[in-house]
């Protein structure tokens, strides 16, 4: 494996990881709407991830953004009699955001992002010093 193809694997990490960041800064941007263009609660974004473990088809190796989906999961029933989107009841469908979960997503995607940078830096200072020994 050379050092570009490394430094392509790792690229890519980087681009999925700023993809789930992006999806995450939306889940949590919308942890309060109740009402969306298509009606109903805000529904938490998910990244679906893919590996290329053959990279000969397709050109790339690494990891790639498959979609990104609508969690099916129920949104959160809270009882709000005074809210504007309650119910006749008084409830009012929340989105099914755990702040807590995304939270946490968001480190593991940060510590993630961080570490596909280091992975370059450490290729590109490997290929430095490969040159720096060629010249010798």
């Amino acid at each position: 494996m050379s050092n570009i193809s490394s430094i392509d694997i790792s690229a890519s990490g980087l681009f999925a990881q700023r993809v789930r960041l992006d999806a995450i800064a939306s889940n949590i941007a919308n942890v309060n709407t109740t009402r969306t263009e298509s009606g109903g609660p805000y529904r938490k974004q998910e990244v679906v991830f893919m590996s290329n473990t053959n990279p000969f088809e397709s050109g790339r190796a690494g990891v790639e953004v498959d979609e990104v989906v609508e969690s099916q999961d129920p949104p959160k029933m809270v009882y709000d009699p005074s809210h504007p989107d309650a119910d006749a009841s008084g409830m009012v469908a929340m989105p099914n955001i755990n702040i807590v979960e995304e939270m946490v997503d968001m480190i593991t995607a940060t510590r993630s992002y961080e570490a596909n940078v280091q992975a370059i830096q450490a290729a590109k200072s490997m290929a430095n010093r490969a040159m720096e020994i060629g010249r010798g």
